[in-house]
Formats: C-alpha cells, sequence, structure tokens
C-alpha cells in the first residue's frame, strides 16, 4: 500500500506500507502486551484469597466478614504498594531509558526491558515474602520504564506520516490484549489453589521471551541510526522501510533534523525553552489527564470493583474478562479513526462520553449501595454495562493518544528527553492512582466517580482550547505546521533573540 506524506507547509515523502514494516511493528509492540499484562494481572491476584493470606493476611481476615465495609475491605498500603511500586521503578527507570535510547538506540533499550522483565517475573511468580514481591514488582518496572520510553518512539520513526497515528496505537492495542489476557489467567487460575496466583504472575514471562528475541530481527530506526552518525545505514534503513527508491527527501529532511539536534547538548535544559514549551506542556498534561479519567482505578481493580458492587469473586472476574475485551475492540476502532478523524475529534467525543458513563455509575453506586450489603441484580448489571461503554471510550482516545501524541509533537533534539519526561509523568500519576485508589474508594465511596468526572470536564476543555491536530504532519515539521499557526501556542515559537528580549524587558 503506497501513501504520500504531504502537508502545506512540507515536501510530500512517498512511502509504503511493507510487510517488514508491519512485522517491526508487531515485535515492537510486545513492549505493550507485557505493560497491559502487568496492569491487569496485579488487580485480580489482589482479589485471590491464596495470595491474601500469603501476603496480606489482614486483608484476607477482614475480607472474611460478613458485613464488611463494601468501599473499604481492601484498603491496605501495603496492598497498594505492590501495584504502585511497579510504576515508581519505571518512573525514574524512563530518565536511564531517555539516555540509552539516544546513546545505544530504540532497538537495544527494547532488549534491556526484555531482561528486566524477565528478572521481575522471576522474583514475583518465585516470592516467599513480601519484600522479595516488592522487589521483582521493582524490576518490572524498570521493563516498564525501559519498554514504555522506547517502543512509543520506535514506531513513530518508522511509521509513514499518513499511517503514523494508527501503527502507533498498535502499542495501545497490544497494551489492552496484555490486559485481556491477565483478565482471562486470573479467571482460570483463582480456582487453581494453592498456587494459581504464582501462575498468574509468572505469565508475564512469555512475551518478555517474545520481545526479547523478536527485537533482533527488527531494525533500528533510520533516524536513531542517523542521530549516532551512522548515516549509510540510516539511509539503507530509510529505503527498507520506506519500500520506495526515491528516498533522497525525507533522509535529507532526517540529516538536518540530527544536525540540528546534535547542536543542543543538554536537551533537558532545551525543554525549558519557550519553543519547546507546547509539546512538553501537553505531554506532560495529557499523562496526568489519562490517569485521572479514572480508567487505572478500573482497570486495576475491576475484579474488586465487581465485587464492590454485589458479584462473587467467580463473576467479578468473568465481568473484567468481559471489560478487556470491550478495550480490545474499542482500540481498533481507534486505529481505524485516528488517521481520518484525527486526534481532537477523538478526544472531544470520548471526554463527553467518559463523563456521562461516570455519573450514571456514581449516582447508582450513591443511590442503592451502602457500606454494607450489595447492589440488586438489575443495578449491578447496569453499572457493568456503564463500565463496559467507559471503556470504549477510552480505548479510542485518552488511552493511545495519551502515548501517541508526545512521540510525534517534539522535535527530535528533545524527543527523547521529553518522551522520557512524559513517560515518567504517566508512571507518576498511574503510581498515585494505584497506591491511592482503594483508600479513596473507602474515603470517597460513590463519589469517587465524581471525583474523575470533574476532572474529565477539566480535560475535555484543554483538549478544546490547546491540543492542536497532528494528522498527517510529518515528525519533524510540527514547529511550522502545529506550533506557528497554533493561536495559543504561537507565540512561544518566536525566534530565540525575540525570546531572549522579551524576557530582558520583563525583567
Amino acid at each position: 500500500m503506497a501513501v504520500v506524506v504531504s502537508n502545506a507547509n512540507a515536501p510530500a515523502f512517498e512511502a509504503k506500507m511493507t510487510v517488514y514494516v508491519f512485522i517491526c511493528v508487531m515485535i515492537a509492540a510486545v513492549g505493550g502486551l507485557i505493560f497491559g499484562y502487568d496492569i491487569g494481572i496485579s488487580g485480580g491476584v489482589s482479589a485471590m484469597d491464596d495470595f491474601l493470606k500469603e501476603f496480606f493476611p489482614a486483608v484476607w481476615e477482614r475480607k472474611k466478614h460478613v458485613h464488611e465495609n463494601n468501599y473499604c475491605k481492601y484498603d491496605n498500603q501495603f496492598l497498594q504498594l505492590f501495584t504502585s511500586s511497579l510504576y515508581l521503578a519505571a518512573l525514574v527507570a524512563s530518565f536511564v531509558a531517555s539516555a540509552t535510547c539516544s546513546k545505544l538506540g530504540r532497538r537495544p533499550t527494547m532488549q534491556f526491558a526484555s531482561i528486566f522483565f524477565l528478572i521481575g517475573v522471576g522474583l514475583t511468580a518465585g516470592a516467599v515474602n513480601l519484600v522479595m514481591l516488592i522487589i521483582g514488582r521493582l524490576f518490572l518496572g524498570f521493563g516498564v520504564g525501559f519498554g514504555n520510553q522506547a517502543v512509543p518512539l520506535f514506531l513513530s520513526e518508522i511509521a509513514p506520516a499518513q499511517l503514523r497515528g494508527g501503527l502507533n496505537i498498535v502499542f495501545q492495542l497490544m497494551v489492552t490484549i496484555g490486559i485481556l489476557i491477565a483478565n482471562i489467567v486470573n479467571y482460570f487460575t483463582a480456582t487453581v489453589h494453592p498456587y494459581g496466583w504464582r501462575i498468574a504472575l509468572g505469565g508475564a514471562g512469555i512475551p518478555a521471551v517474545i520481545l526479547l528475541f523478536g527485537s533482533l530481527l527488527i531494525i533500528e530506526t533510520p533516524t536513531s541510526l542517523i542521530e549516532r552518525n551512522k548515516n549509510e545505514e540510516g539511509k539503507e534503513a530509510l529505503r527498507k522501510i520506506r519500500g520506495v527508491d526515491d528516498i533522497n527527501d525525507e533522509y535529507e529532511s532526517i540529516v538536518h533534523a540530527c544536525d540540528i539536534a546534535s547542536q543542543v547538548k543538554d536537551p533537558y535544559r532545551k525543554l525549558l525553552k519557550p519553543a519547546s514549551r507546547p509539546p512538553f506542556i501537553i505531554g506532560m498534561l495529557l499523562q496526568l489527564f489519562q490517569q485521572f479519567t479514572g480508567i487505572n482505578a478500573i482497570m486495576f481493580y475491576a475484579p474488586v470493583l465487581f465485587q464492590t458492587v454485589g458479584f462473587g469473586s467467580d463473576a467479578a472476574l468473568l465481568s473484567a474478562v468481559i471489560t478487556g475485551s470491550i478495550n480490545v475492540l474499542a482500540t481498533f476502532v481507534g486505529i481505524y479513526l485516528v488517521d481520518r478523524t484525527g486526534r481532537r475529534f477523538l478526544l472531544l467525543q470520548s471526554s463527553v462520553h467518559m463523563l456521562i458513563c461516570q455519573l450514571i455509575i456514581g449516582i447508582i453506586l450513591a443511590k442503592d449501595l451502602g457500606v454494607t450489603g450489595t447492589l440488586g441484580r438489575p443495578q449491578a448489571l447496569v453499572v457493568v454495562i456503564f463500565v463496559c461503554v467507559y471503556v470504549m471510550g477510552f480505548a479510542w482516545s485518552w488511552g493511545p493518544l495519551g502515548w501517541l501524541i508526545p512521540s510525534e509533537t517534539f522535535p527530535l533534539e528533545t524527543r527523547s528527553a521529553g518522551f522520557a519526561v512524559a513517560v515518567s509523568c504517566n508512571m507518576f500519576f498511574t503510581f498515585v492512582i494505584a497506591q491511592a485508589f482503594l483508600s479513596m474508594l473507602c474515603g470517597m465511596r460513590s463519589g469517587i466517580f465524581f471525583f474523575f468526572s470533574g476532572w474529565i470536564i477539566v480535560m475535555g476543555l484543554f483538549a478544546f482550547f490547546f491540543i492542536p491536530e497532528t494528522k498527517g504532519i510529518a515528525i519533524d515539521d510540527m514547529r511550522e505546521s502545529v506550533w506557528k499557526p497554533h493561536w495559543f501556542w504561537k507565540r512561544y515559537m518566536l525566534p530565540e533573540d525575540d525570546h531572549h528580549d522579551i524576557e530582558k524587558r520583563n525583567a
């Protein structure tokens, strides 16, 4: 399939969607599969009695009480640390991964990620005490930090611009597939006593091995090769992934971007310059908004949540499998639409969509679910339906676009550093939600859904006013075609001398 990459201010770059690029995309995106599996597996394992008896006996005792508090039975800081420690480690690892991406390339960074994953899997699946369990989660976090840094950059840099959105969202698709697989594994291993949780945690080793050996088959991105002065290799790599002979214009464009990037000795300081602020601010806020939609609160603890609203353990895990399936299918919708309708449309549509769902769920719980007892079957079924509809909206919008937009909007000189900040922000806010959600659920009860609803209103307004459309624009032409024409961000696109004069006048 041939596409022509063009926009009003940039030359056209001819490219084909080759089989080799498709293979590279699928192998690299396995990093997303591991991330999704880790997201999904922790919530299901946290609801398994054998796991709780082994590591969290106080939670297990509380869970057995007949008149347990619906909102507080899982409120335990160490149980939350089991989930959240992974994201704290990923936050730190993303900065190390940024340097690895720049110095060694995107492909070696993915290989490091898979090695960290395998170490973490061994420690968590074989854990004999809480310390060993948490250390294993930290190694998994290092793997997440390295994988989430390298994979979206890799996908954005090898994809033709007109297909970049859809190919990049394959990462999020694999995240959703990982969550679904984890939910299925949780459902079946919950009945394997007393070591079902070990099987569930050990399952992450399979995609980690696939990523480790699969990464030996894929090519390094032309941008990374040229950035590291391997120009001839970069040119051959570009010819291979584009599937056409006439790649000189795109090659020269990448060389020019690399020449500019080579003049920047401290990319993190460059991020603080006015011209870097639009992608920097948007990249950070997208991570905040992505987590404060409330999605990870639902995906982490879907089995716990469904038990809270009245489903038994098996039914709760099965309901989580259903939501995971919806998540996967809806991500295909995002892949289809993102390069057709554009990024902004999906963000705005889903903000309204998710807001309605959160409000309905919150109203039902506030009205019908007391501190003890359960919801009636009709109300519980309505909650599950609206959770599924909510997951749909997230899966084709804020989920994938939270990774896509930061990976495509930074210029090359700050791309790795800027995306590292975005990844670390994502991990930080994920850590906050994972560590706080069960306590928030205990303290706020149904009000937690109104809390997330408020954030959805804020993010919808931000998307409407401040997020520009990047559909079909070459990755190294964002400044001219996106930021300079934008009503608000264009003020940061003045020449450096003009910014210096303004700063002197304001001093």
